[in-house]
């Protein structure tokens, strides 16, 4: 009476651990799509708790509805969890849904081979009051193979799903569900005429069970190479992408050399034109022609005022772009406080530095919180032999991480080049064995970038 008991027990209890691996898994897969992490939770414990009712309640619906139920309910809960980018959120919902019948499948074969070899040796036959430990035993080892089954195929699309917070078309989604939606159609086929053969024979057959095994591996192979197709795809549009804006950006420092050359070359002009001028201001003294010669004075100030307001870095392109950075932020009413030098001694060269610059500064000036105390500043030292740019500016929002670029992606950006910016920014650093370094505090988005010089200073 106590076996039939346990074996009730190992029984009813076997579906509901396999719901809990479920709805763990299911928490994985959707988790590193969320914004806000902890709500994944939600997902995880809806899909188990419908599951669990499905379950307990007298229902006549068969298991495959109810896990489809499920999956429905999840993909709600997550949702409303995170109200964005809902064409990803149904293609986690399908995957999820087909790696577990093939998981399921797989194990479930497994089962079967391990329990109908371990119940008919000569063992087993003599001692058949083991037969609840065995029971109990390949339980526990089916339980273990869907659990690693399961857990090694959201593994592998997690890691080949790359760009985790770009959205996806509804185009994009149709192409996606197909090689999932096929391969659960194809499991569909195989569980009918495995139980109709069981049914029939008593047993299943060796051969069947093993190109039943190869065809669900190689259906989860087929939704992990679709994946990285897909995210190959992605990267190449990124990359297109990143290049035009780099282009971009090439022009208009392009353009910042030109204005820089302009402005030198009225300085120039006026070192020329110095003696001259002197020579008349002499002239309308010694006239006592005061009152002309203080209005010569003032107008050749102003002039000298006009040509070197801009020079403040000692190089003529940065000196261009912080100034027209300057002028921006004060359109915005933003205080916009200078305090850079250029390492002319050293071999950084100018136009990666104006890559630093145009980027950190247009997202500083592009993501200020407007305001009162509305700041930016930029700075630049020496550390050893390091040569620091420092981009600071108010920012009281959140930041949405791209956990694989290791940048923050923000809304305010324009849409499809979020984070190309900071990107380009880090590829200058590293190309001078440098990093660049991010970080919030105390109200401040604060950008440092470490370029590493020749010699120390």
């Amino acid at each position: 009476m106590y076996d039939e008991a346990y074996g009730a027990a190992i029984f009813y209890g076997t579906p509901i651990m396999e719901n809990i691996i479920g709805a763990y898994c299911f928490y994985r897969i959707s988790k590193p799509f969320m914004k806000n992490k902890r709500r994944a939770v939600y997902v995880g414990g809806a899909y188990f708790l419908i599951i669990l009712t499905l379950y307990i309640l007298p229902l006549r619906i068969n298991a495959f509805t109810a896990y489809l139920i499920g999956v429905l309910a999840a993909f709600f809960v997550m949702c409303e969890a995170d109200r964005r980018n809902y064409e990803q959120k149904a293609f986690l919902a399908v995957i999820f849904f087909s790696i577990h019948w093939f998981t399921y499948a797989m194990a479930e074969i497994l089962y079967d081979r391990l329990y109908g070899f371990a119940e008919n040796t000569d063992y087993m036959l003599a001692h058949s009051e083991l037969w609840l430990l065995l029971y109990l035993t390949v339980s526990l080892i089916f339980l273990g193979m869907e659990l690693l089954f399961m857990t090694v195929g959201i593994q592998c699309i997690l890691r080949s799903y790359s760009y985790k917070y770009e959205n996806m078309s509804k185009k994009e989604l149709l192409i996606l569900v197909i090689p999932p939606f096929m391969g659960v159609v194809g499991y569909r086929v195989i569980e009918y005429y495995r139980s109709f053969y069981i049914g029939q024979v008593g047993k299943s057959s060796a051969k069947y069970d093993f190109f039943s095994l190869l065809y669900y591996a190689v259906a989860i192979i087929t939704v992990v190479v679709v994946i990285v197709i897909y995210q190959n795809i992605k990267a190449g549009q990124e990359e297109k992408l990143q290049n035009e804006l780099l282009g971009a950006q090439v022009n208009s420092i392009m353009q910042h050399i030109e204005q820089a050359e302009s402005l030198y070359e009225d300085i120039r002009s006026i070192k020329h034109d110095m003696t001259n001028h002197i020579i008349t201001l002499e002239r309308l003294y010694s006239g006592n022609k005061t009152e002309e010669a203080a209005g010569y004075g003032t107008e050749l100030k102003t002039e000298l005022s006009r040509i070197t307001e801009r020079i403040v870095s000692g190089n003529p392109v940065t000196d261009v772009i912080l100034w027209e950075m300057q002028k921006k932020a004060e359109k915005k009413n933003i205080c916009f406080d200078i305090d850079f030098h250029f390492p002319a001694d050293s071999k950084i060269n100018s136009f990666d530095i104006s890559v630093i610059l145009n980027n950190g500064l247009l997202n500083a000036i592009e993501n200020t919180d407007k305001g009162r105390e509305a700041h930016i500043s930029v700075l630049s030292y020496r550390r050893n032999n390091a040569y620091m740019i420092e981009i600071n500016n108010t920012f009281m929002g959140e930041l949405r991480w791209d956990e694989e670029r290791e940048i923050p992606v923000t809304s305010k950006k324009k849409k499809d080049a979020h984070g190309y910016g900071l990107a380009n920014i880090r590829r200058v650093a590293e190309k001078y064995s440098g990093a660049m370094e991010i970080e919030l505090k105390d109200g401040m988005f604060c950008l440092t970038v470490m370029l590493m010089t020749e010699q120390p200073f």
